[in-house]
């Protein structure tokens, strides 16, 4: 069977409003996208942004009176919020197709490194003697495919097989998904804690942290406040970081202190023009930072505090 899909070009302080009136008129799915690239990396507490150009769609299984209920859009839109145009929406026909099929297959598994998979809970893991982090798609940051991530996931896999990870404690700054200190657990690491500031990503880490049997004692989550009130004074052997250049660079001195003596930092999140003042503002606070590893323009900065 066919579909009828609306589609229109919001912007942000439009989408719930029209997003309202395309369910009133029986929409059986809404999706919300970017329509540039300009991705959303550090919303505030609680709050979920939108794009400036969102790209808003209704999917409809009723094919018939398309014109009727632009109509009816029109004119609700228009008593609702007089003086304000509506969006300008398109209508298509789409084939029928298995959308969630399709969706789960463009998610395969990914390796990081020599040992470490990173894979969608619908597929078996390829390598069954690998270490294979179960982790599917979702609203938090981190899911292995994006340069950042993959850069950090290869960098404590190569510690792993040093045999640099085997019963540390890891501190990840900005844990998004978990899977930064999921992987770590896995890889060898006793404990992790992860810190982040919005609580759909330590939701997103519990549940992960479940679906790969990593134990609540072995993964502690907190917002900031609560790690500098409960653990203010902790160091940790590794530490990760895989934000963005201005919060790495703001926070320097916190994240910086959180490293043990003889402690490794992994800092990623970075533009490629941007690694030099990430270096300095870490070489200030007493750590060796090696010579940055750059993927698809983004930057990975490993260091060392000394003894």
């Amino acid at each position: 069977m066919p579909w009828l899909q609306l589609k229109a070009h919001v912007a942000p302080e439009q989408a719930e409003q029209l997003e309202e009136l395309l369910l009133d008129e029986g929409a059986t799915a809404i999706g919300l996208q970017d329509a540039e690239d300009d991705p959303v990396f550090e919303p505030e507490r609680g709050t979920t942004p939108l794009w400036q150009d969102t790209v808003l769609t209704g999917l409809y299984d009723d094919l018939e009176g398309v014109g009727e209920m632009l109509e009816r859009i029109h004119a609700t839109w228009a008593e609702h919020f007089p003086g304000e145009p509506c969006p300008e929406i398109e209508y298509e026909l789409l084939a029928d197709r298995d959308w969630e099929r399709e969706w789960m297959d463009s998610f395969e598994p990914l390796q990081m490194g020599q040992r470490l998979w990173i894979v969608p809970s619908w597929h078996t893991p390829p390598a069954s003697d690998a270490v294979n982090l179960m982790l599917d798609p979702g609203l938090a940051f981190g899911t292995g495919t994006h340069p950042t991530t993959a850069l950090c996931l290869a960098w404590l896999d190569a510690l792993a097989v040093d045999g640099e990870l085997a019963g540390t404690r890891v501190l990840d700054v900005g844990c998004g998904s978990g899977i930064l200190a999921i992987a770590a657990l896995k890889l060898g690491a006793s404990h992790a804690v992860g810190t982040d500031i919005d609580p759909q990503a330590l939701q997103a880490s519990r549940d992960n942290a479940e679906r790969n049997a990593v134990a609540d004692a072995d993964l502690a989550l907190y917002y900031p406040e609560q790690l500098a009130e409960q653990l203010p004074d902790q160091r940790y052997p590794i530490v990760t970081a895989n934000i963005l250049a201005g919060p790495l660079i703001e926070l320097a001195a916190t994240i910086a202190g959180h490293v043990a003596p003889g402690g490794r930092i992994a800092l990623s999140g970075i533009l490629a023009n941007q690694a030099d003042d990430v270096s300095a503002a870490y070489e200030v606070q007493g750590l060796i930072i090696d010579e940055p590893e750059i993927r698809e323009g983004w930057v990975r900065l490993t260091g060392t505090r000394p003894n």
